[in-house]
């Protein structure tokens, strides 16, 4: 009966290392293909200037990603289309990031891990539906008072383009943070676990 038991118990503890967090989440690519994707950290044009994720696949919980596509729709029917730079971030990248921009109002402190680390946050930004950006004033990850959302000394066109961003996010769940006018946290992920699984690229 003990070794039973213990046969279980391995099993158990074999099943639980195995078990994958990342393939609860969904990929964005798999409810529409309506959205650009531009995954800035799977190529070296970020911050940091290196490549860090193995593909640009947007993996999100699947409730910020239905949230996100029906943002989407909503944008659609108004001329424009989401373009995507990050979605779920494993916590060994947040570490690189803090290394180099150790600073919490950009770069959240990996001890206590990101939103974008529990797959329920995206960076974005909104192009027309050929393709052309929207001017927003900044480029991603601008870490200055320039990308503050609070910041309204800015160009009468950009503030009504990231406007139309914000107000159309929040119809779906979405939150703004101060800095960074381009990151949304999705309700969705209170209390959700930090993640270090690489991005599946499969």
């Amino acid at each position: 009966m003990k070794s039973s038991l213990t046969l279980v118990l391995v099993v158990f503890i074999n099943t639980t290392v195995s078990f994958s967090q990342t393939a609860l989440l969904t990929n964005i690519e798999d409810l529409s293909s309506s959205f650009t994707l531009d995954m800035r950290y799977a190529t070296e044009n970020n911050f940091l200037e290196e490549v860090l994720y193995d593909c640009g696949t947007c993996l999100l919980l699947p409730e910020t990603a239905a949230a996100l596509n029906q943002a989407n729709l909503y944008f659609n029917s108004m001329g424009y289309r989401i373009k995507i730079w990050d979605c779920y971030r494993p916590v060994d990248v947040q570490v690189k990031m803090f290394a180099k921009v150790p600073n919490p109002m950009y770069v959240a402190d990996p001890k206590e891990g990101s939103i974008h680390n529990r797959g329920g946050a995206v960076d974005l930004t909104l192009e027309t539906l050929d393709g052309i950006e929207l001017d927003m004033g900044t480029d991603h990850d601008h870490f200055g008072r320039e990308a503050h959302i609070d910041n309204f000394d800015l160009p009468e066109a950009v503030l009504n383009n990231r406007d139309i961003l914000e107000t159309g996010m929040k119809q779906y769940g979405f939150q703004t943070i101060q800095s960074e006018w381009w990151h949304f946290n999705h309700t969705s992920a209170s209390g959700k676990p930090v993640m270090n699984e690489p991005l599946s690229c499969e």
